[in-house]
């Protein structure tokens, strides 16, 4: 009876902390939405309440899968079953950045090196990338997602940090985040990583940036630079299209 008191309270105190985590993210969630390019920005004096709720993402999520590893090693299948279901559902929740420098790597990363453990980690994102119908779909990006996510963590000198900036972009893009300004950073990052890109990662980036979130000028700049750096003549003819209309806006 005692250690059925103890997994209970225990059990509860993970559902307050989930409650409250979620009306952390829809209270900062209301606020003005972060500009794209990746600066510094965001309400005023919110970068402390990020970094906190972004420590607070990480231990939920450390804390949950420790209690379902506990619980395979104990034999209790259907507790286990209870941590993983509930990460599960966390991983479903759709997270904001709010702070795109503090969950973005720096363009400053060169990936320079083949690494097999990086590779494998791209491997198995492609595979659930794109796939699935209704709830699957959405759970295959998550999970997509992560994985992608854990290579930039755990290889950043991987020579795959190019290619994963650019499946991150096309991620957040589309359903079910739709988080444009990430995404435009991460298609950013792509050709930053690796200037020599094949992937149409400036015209999707300089797209992003003039059409949601106004930043006109650093689209211009995006669209003359694919004009002299990209070789696909379609890319380069819309390129030099949006240079002369952007142009006679300023």
């Amino acid at each position: 009876m005692k250690q059925m008191t103890s997994l209970a309270w225990a059990k509860r105190c993970l559902a307050l902390f989930v409650i409250l985590l979620l009306c952390r993210l829809a209270a900062l969630s209301s606020a003005e939405p972060t500009p794209a390019k990746g600066k510094k920005t965001g309400a005023k004096g919110d970068l402390e309440i990020v970094e906190r709720l972004l420590a607070a993402r990480k231990e939920y999520q450390t804390t949950l899968e420790s209690l379902r590893a506990h619980y395979i090693g104990a034999g209790d299948v259907e507790r286990a079953r209870w941590a993983e279901e509930e990460l599960v559902q966390y991983h479903r929740i759709n997270k904001y950045p709010f702070r795109l420098e503090l969950v973005v790597p720096p363009p400053t990363l060169q990936g320079n090196y083949t690494i097999p453990e990086a590779n494998e980690l791209y491997r198995q994102a492609i595979k659930y990338k794109d796939h699935g119908y209704g709830q699957d779909f959405i759970d295959n990006q998550h999970r997509a997602e992560l994985l992608f996510q854990q290579l930039l963590t755990n290889y950043p000198q991987s020579n795959r940090i190019s290619d994963t900036a650019y499946m991150l972009g096309d991620i957040y893009e589309n359903k079910p985040f739709r988080q444009f300004d990430h995404a435009a950073v991460y298609f950013e990052r792509c050709f930053q990583w690796n200037p020599k890109t094949h992937f149409d990662a400036r015209l999707r980036a300089a797209r992003l940036y003039e059409k949601y979130q106004s930043e006109r000028s650093h689209a211009l700049e995006i669209y003359r630079e694919i004009t002299t750096h990209e070789i696909d003549p379609k890319w380069v003819e819309e390129a030099q299209r949006k240079v002369t209309e952007l142009s006679k806006k300023k």
